[in-house]
């Protein structure tokens, strides 16, 4: 132990690092900020409460799970930003999130308040008349009841296993004899509605969790029931996917054991809606093999998802300026969609800009490509696709015409892992080759080759974009995408091919940044590049577009660059565990964080000033697990009115006034002023995509 400490003594922290999941809490908390923002109309901050809500459940089972595995292992390990111990990062976020906990009371509660004029309620039932509580009675007797399963805990019926994220009414019961005996209640049914209306008031709800809760004495009546109260529990998620490559097993039947053995993990944390005795806590700790401190008291509703509800009467009650103005995605001015898009996209790059511009024109280049002779194979690879996705049936499609159809899905997508199962049952079915990722890797990249036969010989069109190919979030999602006939582009997406079939990774590229090997050591040489221009008495430039920035050696690389006088301007949504603005280190680094109506999810890099610049759009942020452990393509865009575009988006969202906070050197986020005017990035995007579509 001493030695220990002697070695924590030796290192020094950089002032300008922050720990990664205390940075992330920071991003959920502008998260929650939106829902109590009044520039955002008010039903869209119920949206934004809920998302707060999934975001930090998601953190929990994912981040917390990872740490409280790591605080078994024999060896302290410690996290090489802040140079904090698992245990004290778990410390730290409890803390953290019991703060944030207040804050989110708070807001809900402004927003409940708020919505009473416009004639919506979520009330309690101490706040019913006799008669209402009379007709709630009968709705629980016929309606609730009978799809009710109550369990006594005792020697023959053991503590029931608790699912995750899903309500349960735990209550202490006395016996007439004195004995205390607990019960459990599921209360996440699909059967009953969860949002009930009191039918003698419009627009009042009540959750079905609260109706069963007062009603348990119905349930026990030969018990006096002491305590009561609903609690719900976050499970840990952080399962190895890396362990179960086995030579005779079937990787798909081992993904699916997998994902089984997720949903009996042991649980991060414990909600509680009312305060019971320590006793009674201690207890169903020990059942739940749940740590004390990570119980919660919360006074706000267990389960967000129930605002969607509250939303739809909002919408049905014609209260449309409670809601952002309707938007849709335009079709892209760059294509002609009634006649054949190859030929086009063979005299000009198109660059897509989602959710402004619909993926529509990429679905219809699948689905041409699917019927036009001259196409031999349609190679992609795919990590999170919607329901019923139109990309996978355009693949279907040119199987069955015949053409080579080899499809890259990542079953190791996190929570997708059972979609995507699904998903690769049906290429393989149609006949399209399938394959799985790699041992080691996830593949993240967003790439589709489409190889032509022609007099020529081979022809290559690619496109290589920044999100999933998926239709739902394209509509949701800001992101780029990247349809190219430039040949030499299309070789080198064929080399990444290759390499996955074989189940390597490329060893060395030319233009594409092509992650593991080849991505990280080339964006250190292209800030070392900008470094020598400062040397050299010119002007350096980075500008950098990403969610996450967590690789240390990317970090002290633009802090180097910073203290050599480049000028660096980054948009990072979420975890920046970079401090810009400090003095001797990082104060040529300016940091912002859009949170708007849309999530932010592009990667644009921008090395150079505008007149030698090189851009690049990619599927990898600048963490380590995007850098060194997983296959990611970043492109270059050559065209240089494609590039002068994404110039002018990148420059728009750093001028953002209105949804960008800015990083100060403490860490924390601040909207800068309107000063003169107003600009919401993402708005104006669209206000453009519109006026191009009109033109």
């Amino acid at each position: 132990m001493k030695k220990q400490q002697k070695k924590t003594k030796e290192i020094t922290v950089p002032v300008y690092m922050m720990n990664r999941e205390l940075s992330w809490l920071k991003f959920n908390e502008r998260v929650l900020n939106e829902a109590g923002n009044p520039r955002v109309p008010l039903a869209e901050r119920l949206t934004f409460a809920a998302i707060y809500q999934s975001n930090l459940d998601e953190f929990y089972r994912v981040r917390v799970g990872t740490l409280m595995d790591q605080m078994e292992a024999s060896e302290v390990i410690r996290e090489n930003k802040t140079n904090m111990t698992s245990e004290e990062q778990v410390t730290a976020i409890i803390q953290a999130t019991r703060d944030l906990d207040q804050k989110k009371a708070a807001i809900y509660e402004q927003l409940m308040g708020e919505l009473e004029p416009y004639g919506v309620r979520l009330i309690n039932f101490n706040r019913l008349s006799a008669e209402e509580g009379k007709l709630l009675e009968t709705y629980f007797d016929q309606e609730i009841a009978p799809y009710l399963s109550a369990n006594i805990v005792s020697k023959q019926q053991p503590f029931p296993f608790l699912k995750n994220k899903n309500i349960y009414a735990v209550a202490s019961l006395m016996s007439k004899g004195g004995k205390t005996k607990t019960a459990i209640i599921p209360c996440s049914n699909t059967v009953f509605r969860r949002l009930i209306d009191i039918p003698t008031r419009k627009g009042t709800f009540m959750l079905s969790e609260e109706l069963i809760l007062h009603f348990l004495p119905k349930m026990f009546k030969s018990y006096e029931i002491r305590e009561k109260a609903l609690i719900r529990i976050t499970r840990n998620a952080d399962i190895d996917t890396e362990t179960i490559y086995d030579e005779d097993l079937d990787y798909r039947d081992a993904m699916e054991n997998l994902i089984k053995q997720r949903r009996r993990m042991n649980p991060v944390r414990m909600e509680l809606s009312r305060e019971l005795n320590k006793k009674m806590i201690s207890s169903l700790c020990k059942e739940l093999h749940v740590d004390k401190e990570h119980v919660f008291l919360t006074r706000v509703p267990l389960d967000m998802s129930f605002v969607f509800g509250l939303q739809g009467y909002l919408r049905n009650t014609a209260q449309d300026k409670l809601f952002y103005q309707r938007r849709t995605p335009r079709m892209t001015p760059e294509l002609d969609d009634k006649s054949a898009l190859i030929p086009q996209i063979m005299k000009k790059d198109v660059l897509l800009s989602y959710p402004f511009e619909n993926i529509r024109s990429f679905i219809n280049l699948l689905n041409e490509a699917a019927k036009d002779d001259s196409v031999v194979s349609i190679k992609m690879t795919l990590y999170r696709l919607a329901d019923k996705s139109q990309i996978v049936d355009a693949l279907v499609e040119a199987a069955e015409n015949g053409k080579e159809v080899v499809v890259l899905v990542e079953l190791r997508a996190r929570f997708d892992e059972e979609s995507n199962i699904e998903y690769s049952r049906k290429l393989e079915e149609a006949g399209c080759r399938v394959i799985y990722g790699l041992n080691g890797y996830k593949v993240h990249s967003k790439l589709c080759l489409i190889s032509r036969k022609t007099d020529k010989g081979v022809s290559y069109i690619t496109q290589i974009g920044t999100g999933n190919y998926n239709e739902k979030t394209s509509a949701l999602y800001t992101d780029l995408s990247l349809i190219t006939a430039n040949q030499e582009i299309g070789k080198e997406a064929a080399e990444v091919f290759a390499a996955l079939l074989k189940g390597e990774v490329v060893e060395k590229s030319n233009l594409l940044l092509v992650a593991p090997k080849c991505l990280q050591n080339r964006v250190l040489d292209m800030i070392q590049e900008e470094i020598d221009q400062v040397k050299q008495g010119k002007e350096g430039y980075i500008g950098i577009k990403i969610n996450s920035l967590t690789d240390k050696v990317i970090i002290n690389k633009l802090v180097e660059a910073s203290q050599a006088g480049v000028k660096i301007e980054m948009v990072v949504r979420g975890i920046c565990c970079l401090i810009p603005e400090i003095k001797g280190y990082t104060e040529n680094i300016k940091v912002v964080s859009i949170v708007g109506r849309y999530l932010e999810h592009s990667r644009i890099y921008i090395f150079g000033t505008p007149e030698r610049d090189s851009i690049y759009i990619s599927s990898a942020d600048f963490m380590t697990r995007n850098t060194l452990r997983r296959v990611e393509v970043a492109v270059p865009v050559y065209d240089n009115g494609l590039k002068c575009r994404i110039r002018e988006m990148f420059l728009t969202m750093m001028s953002d006034n209105v949804k960008a906070r800015v990083q100060q050197p403490d860490g924390s986020y601040k909207i800068e002023p309107d000063g003169d005017s107003s600009l919401n990035a993402q708005e104006t995007l669209f206000e453009e995509a519109y006026a191009a579509a009109r033109s």
